[in-house]
């Protein structure tokens, strides 16, 4: 038996797709037989299977836990959750590996699968294995047996394990996502006072999108923040792996400053350690590693990537600017929002109980969102490798690690080719207006020589 994929649900760091047009059923079974063959040729027997709220998750779930068990892999059913409590789950129950069923932080119409094999990110050349695998038919056969294990209490248990934050006013958006029963019952036991929106969870997302990365979806937060004079406002995405915050006063504290807050509580406890961001992060953060006596080190985006680079630097914090934070400081490693929320209270508190003082005291820089444009998949990488040649031969100052990332003397500006979709992303960062400006100039330049036009997506 063989399986052909939509080769575009094969993506660098998940498989993810439409339900009905390019991802299904089928092709959740042909992942359980891959995936399952890959554990069992390097000596494993049992793996986790956990999934989020939406309306496809269980299909998928029970036809994956078919492949699975075709191959001859026992299967433990971790039940519906956020991703990082699957994470939990392969990190501390006896199993080789994990797959959670979730589409993140995507619209209600996708979904997809992120995988650990053996406590490692299975992403990239892996992935592209399941599908060769399914084509070939290469896959191991035989009967596994499926088992249920509530983690869920264990899950809340080690999130408040040496629990430090103190008791603050705190309102939390969930999103209808995922992480909902979860935050339930981890403030429950959070002292202080907490107000919670949307944790029924609810696949269709009635409320807003689940994407605390775009400002839009803050607002019934930063209604809930200025109606109860709280403290601050946590948000999370739609599998809770992503983490979003305002302060007292609704200004949004970004993924790359809720790290720098993190770092300093880190870097008292592991003095010159390395924290590692991704290349969209503002150059204000890495300064502030700096200060603080760590080592900043940026990485390219992906939460893959990401995982391995901690490893091989032995970094005790990571963090990208889409709000993953990854800790390996008294955790596993893995990117959790829950636990982020957990520390993020605990650094607030140590650093003098203020998140909008926190706020107030980093650098006034003009920067803008993210911006995406459509580019042919064929265009994509090439177009970056010729701005880098051009400005090489410029002489300008550039960073190669994931994309190009210019420093002028205005401030930085960014371009790199997305891993996952057919788009170039574009950043900007600089002390003023008239800065950005000059520094989107260069980048519309640099794209016209490449013969692509800044659509009108971009914005700025």
């Amino acid at each position: 038996m063989t399986h052909r994929f939509d080769p575009t649900s094969l993506r660098e760091y998940d498989i993810r797709g439409v339900v009905g047009k390019t991802l299904g059923t089928e092709d959740a079974y042909a992942i359980g037989r891959g995936f399952a063959t890959h554990v069992r040729r390097a000596g494993g027997t049992r793996v986790a299977v956990g999934w989020d709220g939406r309306v496809s998750s269980e299909s998928l779930r029970d036809a994956l836990v078919k492949g699975l068990t075709e191959s001859g892999v026992d299967v433990v059913r971790t039940g519906l959750g956020p991703t990082p409590m699957l994470y939990y789950a392969e990190a501390t129950l006896e199993v080789d590996g994990g797959i959670q069923i979730t589409g993140s932080h995507n619209p209600a119409d996708y979904n997809g699968f992120k995988m650990v094999l053996q406590h490692q990110p299975f992403f990239g050349a892996d992935i592209q294995s399941i599908g060769k695998m399914a084509e070939e038919g290469d896959w191991d056969e035989g009967a596994g047996e499926v088992t249920d294990a509530d983690v869920e209490d264990l899950y809340v248990d080690r999130l408040l394990a040496g629990y430090s934050g103190g008791e603050f006013r705190i309102g939390w958006d969930n999103g209808n996502g995922a992480g909902g029963r979860v935050l339930e019952k981890l403030v429950a036991r959070l002292p202080g006072e907490h107000h919670l929106l949307y944790t029924d969870i609810d696949g269709s997302f009635p409320n807003h999108h689940p994407d605390p990365t775009e400002e839009k979806n803050l607002a019934d937060l930063k209604k809930l923040v200025a109606e109860k004079g709280l403290d601050f406002g946590i948000a999370f995405d739609g599998d809770a792996d992503r983490i979003g915050a305002i302060d007292g006063m609704g200004r949004v504290v970004w993924g790359d400053q809720i790290l720098s807050i993190l770092a300093e509580p880190v870097l008292k406890a592991v003095p010159g350690g390395t924290i590692i961001a991704d290349v969209k992060a503002s150059q204000a953060l890495y300064d502030r590693v700096a200060e603080l006596g760590g080592i900043p080190l940026m990485w390219k985006t992906g939460h893959s990537l990401i995982k391995v680079k901690m490893k091989e630097t032995d970094s005790p914090l990571a963090g990208e600017m889409s709000g993953h934070i990854f800790f390996r400081h008294e955790w596993y490693g893995f990117d959790d929002a829950l636990y982020s929320a957990v520390r993020l209270i605990g650094a607030v508190r140590a650093l003098g109980g203020s998140l909008t003082e926190l706020k107030g005291k980093m650098p006034e820089l003009v920067n803008t969102p993210e911006m995406r444009f459509q580019v042919d998949e064929s265009r994509k990488f090439a177009a970056v490798e010729e701005v880098l040649d051009r400005l090489e031969a410029a002489g300008a100052e550039v960073n190669r690690t994931d994309g190009a990332r210019v420093n002028t003397a205005d401030g930085w500006w960014l371009l790199r080719a997305s891993n996952t979709q057919d788009v170039l992303v574009a950043r900007a960062e600089a002390k003023d207006e008239a800065g950005l400006e000059r520094l989107m100039h260069q980048i519309d330049e640099q794209l016209a020589l490449s013969g692509i036009k800044r659509g009108p997506q971009a914005g700025h």
